[in-house]
């Protein structure tokens, strides 16, 4: 359908899991792929070409603030324009209150909620040039929710949505639009390290009796990212098989 031909999208942390999925769906509709991650992975740079459009891997520590001025210019200098931003790179560090460490709270606030923070300061000067843009803030239902045992998780990801809800008022009358997914209980390898006990435990919860997939996600980001939401903006979208109803 080409959705998002002549565009160019930026996702952090797209080597593998969600922000792959998203990078491949978004590139199956002809948009050009910038993406960031700690490590890049080349077999993920190989199955996005082989979608026939331009794509370059940065290797970058989204939490770094100079570092992701540094690369936004790249990006800006290789291919010209930034579309679209997706703030995907996060990680988790999970404990209870009393047992949790000052250095996983820290680590995961500044990975998960400073690196959306790093990415929308250095791309929104490139789309108030533009007119326009689309930024996707990769949530949680734990954001929307909170969850024992993730108090430094939940935290990261609510602020996400205020982050994103904010933008949309500050830059809306730019023509810029943002909005969060919240993501359910999706199988990717965070997920993988759950015991299969509580893997059944997690699908008990949800009524479509399965866990989500990283390409149901890529589908919402695609309609976020396209013109078929040219009106939709600070808004949340829970993916989570209503698992939170």
């Amino acid at each position: 359908m080409d959705l998002l031909k002549g565009k160019v999208a930026l996702i952090t942390g797209a080597s593998r899991g969600i922000g792959k999925a998203i990078a491949l769906k978004f590139a199956s509709e002809g948009a050009d792929i910038a993406f960031t991650d700690l490590k890049i992975i080349p077999e993920t740079v190989t199955e996005l070409e082989a979608l026939g459009v331009k794509v370059k891997a940065y290797e970058s520590n989204a939490a770094d603030f100079a570092a992701t001025e540094t690369v936004v210019n790249q990006i800006l200098e290789d291919f010209g324009r930034i579309d679209i931003l997706v703030n995907n790179a996060g990680i988790t560090k999970d404990g209870l209150m009393l047992r949790m460490t000052e250095e996983q709270w820290d680590a995961v606030l500044t990975v998960n909620l400073k690196s959306a923070f790093n990415y929308i300061h250095a791309v929104t000067p490139i789309m108030m040039r533009q007119r326009g843009g689309s930024i996707i803030g990769m949530s949680s239902v734990v954001g929307l929710h909170g969850n024992a045992g993730q108090c430094n998780y939940a935290s990261s990801k609510a602020g996400m949505i205020a982050l994103h809800k904010s933008i949309a008022q500050e830059m809306g009358p730019k023509g810029i639009r943002a909005n969060c997914i919240a993501p359910g209980f999706i199988i990717t390898d965070m997920t993988a390290a759950l015991s299969e006990e509580m893997r059944k435990e997690w699908e008990k919860r949800i009524p479509l009796r399965r866990g989500g997939t990283p390409e149901d996600i890529a589908g919402v980001a695609l309609f976020l990212a396209s013109d078929l939401s040219a009106y939709v903006s600070g808004q949340v979208i829970p993916v989570d098989g209503a698992m939170a109803c």
